[in-house]
């Protein structure tokens, strides 16, 4: 997550999210010796990839936006307030519209509702067609993309607050306000649906389940433990969204570990320690997970052994992967997406988009794969 490049202070969060001072306190910087960003080499693929269309939707600034699927259509938003409903088989712009505040999070649906955050802790409801139903105002900036789910959506602000509003009309329906770290990563920990309950990761390194109904709370894991002498040293906090796969979720964490865990218990199916500001990839076999040094390894779903680890993407700042067929696709901070074999991990092809970094969780739509990056271009690879 590029967004996460800062340190926030729970007391301080308005002085501290734009102060430049905090370059050197930076956990992802790479300029140490011998961090610096790998090169790439040429590859003679033996699996053939191509762009089947781009979108420009507009950049992301210093926030993260990821495509939204409903149906055979997605939704994407930029921070200029561009919100845009797309065919996802051929990249034509069924609509765009413009909100009236920039945006901080994007995008959530459940295919009768589109869901961002706007600056100011503003959360906005529109309808399929791109009509603003209703604005709602929260209690600080929201950089988490909303869910929705039973007429209800589910926000969380960066106060760590968690809210449930109406679908219909914004109006609050439950507040849940969870502890916050002294000290946490300006990133966006991610939110799935899981039934009746939504699963909300957290700063700290913790998973939450609750009652989508009511904010009740079903359980509460901890996926990063805090070590250290210093609060820095322990700071620990979700990478990304927790993904969901049968009856497990699987998420991993900033100086912390990555792991799965039970659906209904929250109990832990397996554990090992990894730091990650990204999220994970989980498909029948595997979870493939990037480390903070740019390695991508993958994982047994079943037990959690190290399966394959491929270190040569080091300091590329990769991606939320992807799994796809018989490839794992992740991008980096070129905006390159690099597919590797998901038994072995060696390198099978390679695609770029728009040469800056691919900062939202890509998804499947079809036949195609979908990247936003920070300068605002929608890609759709198809693998061949």
């Amino acid at each position: 997550m590029r967004i996460s490049s800062k340190l926030v202070g729970v007391g301080v969060l308005a002085l501290m999210t734009g102060c430049s001072t905090l370059n050197s306190l930076n956990p992802f910087a790479s300029d140490k010796k011998g961090d610096q960003p790998a090169k790439l080499v040429e590859l003679k693929g033996s699996m053939a990839v191509r762009t089947a269309w781009k979108l420009d939707i507009g950049k992301a600034k210093g926030y993260q936006f990821s495509p939204a699927l409903s149906g055979n259509t997605l939704v994407v938003a930029a921070a200029d307030g561009a919100i845009a409903r797309v065919d996802a088989a051929t990249g034509k712009q069924l609509w765009r519209v413009k909100a009236d505040s920039e945006l901080s999070a994007g995008v959530g649906t459940d295919g009768n509702l589109i869901v961002v955050g706007a600056e100011k802790g503003i959360l906005m409801g529109y309808n399929m067609d791109g009509k603003l139903l209703w604005k709602t105002q929260l209690s600080s900036e929201i950089l988490s993309a909303p869910v929705v789910s039973q007429g209800i959506v589910v926000a969380r602000s960066i106060d760590n607050r968690i809210v449930g509003v109406d679908a219909t009309d914004g109006s609050k329906k439950w507040t849940v306000q969870k502890v916050a770290p002294p000290l946490t990563l300006r990133n966006a920990p991610g939110m799935i649906v899981a039934g009746t309950d939504v699963i909300v990761a957290q700063p700290g390194g913790k998973l939450s389940a609750l009652i989508i109904a009511t904010g009740a709370p079903r359980w509460d894991v901890e996926v990063g433990i805090s070590r250290g002498a210093t609060e820095l040293e322990r700071v620990t906090d979700i990478g990304g969204a927790p993904v969901l796969f049968e009856n497990e979720v699987c998420a991993a964490s900033y100086q912390g570990r990555v792991g799965c865990f039970d659906l209904v218990t929250g109990s832990a199916r397996w554990t090992r320690d990894l730091s990650s500001s990204v999220g994970v990839a989980v498909d029948q076999l595997f979870v493939f997970a990037p480390d903070d040094k740019g390695a991508l390894n993958a994982f047994t779903r079943d037990t959690g052994a190290s399966s394959w680890k491929n270190d040569k993407l080091s300091f590329r700042r990769l991606s939320t992967p992807l799994s796809y067929g018989r490839a794992v696709a992740v991008g980096d901070y070129e905006g390159y997406v690099h597919f590797l074999s998901r038994e072995d991990g060696s390198f099978l092809a390679r695609a770029a988009t728009d040469g800056s970094p691919i900062v939202g969780t890509p998804l499947v739509a079809g036949a195609n794969l979908i990247f936003q990056t920070q300068n605002g271009t929608v890609t759709a690879i198809a693998v061949e």
